[in-house]
């Protein structure tokens, strides 16, 4: 029961957060023995936007995105060791952050034909170590390698190098096995990338910071052979953003800042978020258990970017679990309603309509809507306990 709670929180909850794509649960640290993991996921976003404004003869107002936000996997590696009773240790590979953006080219749409990927993988390793009452202490060190190319309309062209970078996470947990009650509350830090870039031909550098966040997990068991769990994650977003200097200073290289609201980031939020998710497990025998969640992402507010024209999320899921002898497996679905979400017009293109100008930051008024997106979201975990 334990393991389709772990992945209703887990595998099945990319989507979320934006780039984000991996919630950093420590919960491999809590499985008995030693034990193995794979997870995968399979997510399928449908993420459509309308131009409100005239941008040519062949960009004009009403024009449809179609989907820019592409299919992608996910995946993670996780293996658990028992040291000795009171000192458990973990490795846990996955991807923190990553991004598969491609706006299909012929449909009037401004931003057709721009493209943005960003891939990452992050190497955790973490210890958990017992204190009397019930009580345990988390820590450990992470290893983030990331990089991103862009793409767009107007013949920018930007990627970094793979840039690696360390971060570390600490916590503290607390458990009750007579009625399966545990509570854990980890913080991961911030990890800063100082990326080599080339921008249009150009070598360039910048700096991004993939946010810290904190992490609350609870569960409990509320009868005989059912569990209600849930978890509170906040993540720094207001502290990420993508700026190479030339894209956000285009004047300065003799480019035009078609495309890019004055002195913008690529890709930047405006807030914090934070996710609530709130779930039931059940035990039916000695081979199957299920869980079934709904989980809340709060939106981040204002403008959202063109490379991310969404803001929160709320999301249904079910999972289940078929246990025999030490080998688990778990599949899961969450059905996502992404939030609605718009764009600004580009600085240039307000200027030449009249909405603004490019004397400092102003509201050039809404580009694109996005509304009534949604993503379905697929998970397999294997365990195996030894």
């Amino acid at each position: 029961m334990m393991t389709a709670s772990a992945l209703a929180l887990g595998a099945t909850a990319a989507a979320a957060g934006g780039i984000e794509r991996s919630s950093q649960s420590v919960a491999i640290l809590f499985e008995k023995n030693n034990y193995a993991e794979f997870n995968f996921g399979r997510v399928m976003p449908d993420v459509v936007g309308t131009q409100q404004v005239t941008a040519s003869a062949l960009s004009r107002a009403g024009a449809s995105s179609g989907d820019m936000a592409g299919n992608y996997n996910t995946y993670s590696l996780g293996l658990k060791m028992a040291v000795n009773d009171a000192l458990d240790v973990a490795v846990v590979i996955d991807e923190p952050v990553g991004a598969d953006v491609y706006y299909p080219a012929g449909t009037g749409y401004l931003y057709g034909g721009s493209t943005a990927d960003i891939n990452s993988v992050a190497t955790t390793l973490m210890a958990r170590y017992k204190l009397p009452e019930n009580f345990s202490i988390i820590a450990g060190v992470r290893q983030i390698k990331t990089s991103g190319t862009v793409a767009l309309f107007n013949g920018y062209r930007m990627s970094t190098d793979k840039e690696t970078d360390y971060g570390y996470v600490v916590g503290i947990a607390w458990e009750k096995p007579e009625i399966a009650a545990r509570v854990a509350l980890t913080y991961n830090s911030a990890v800063t990338h100082d990326f080599a870039a080339t921008e249009n031909g150009i070598p360039t550098s910048f700096e991004t910071e993939i946010p810290q966040s904190v992490n609350l997990e609870a569960q409990t068991g509320i009868a005989a052979d059912t569990l209600l769990f849930g978890s509170i994650r906040w993540v720094d977003w207001s502290a990420f953003e993508i700026a190479p200097p030339i894209y956000t200073y285009p004047a300065r290289y003799g480019l035009s800042p078609l495309g890019n609201p004055y002195n913008d980031a690529l890709v930047s939020y405006e807030n914090d978020t934070f996710t609530y998710t709130l779930g039931v497990g059940r035990k039916f025998n000695d081979n199957w258990s299920g869980a079934v969640f709904v989980s809340h992402e709060t939106g981040k507010g204002g403008y959202s970017g063109n490379l991310g024209p969404t803001d929160g999320a709320n999301a249904l899921g079910i999972a289940a679990t078929y246990t025999r002898d030490n080998l688990k497996i778990t599949g899961g679905v969450r059905y996502v309603m992404i939030g609605d979400a718009e764009t600004e017009t580009p600085a240039a293109l307000g200027l030449a309509t009249g909405s603004c100008n490019l004397s400092g930051d102003q509201d050039c008024g809404t580009f694109g809507k996005f509304e009534d997106n949604s993503a379905l979201a697929f998970g397999l975990r294997i365990g195996f306990t030894f």
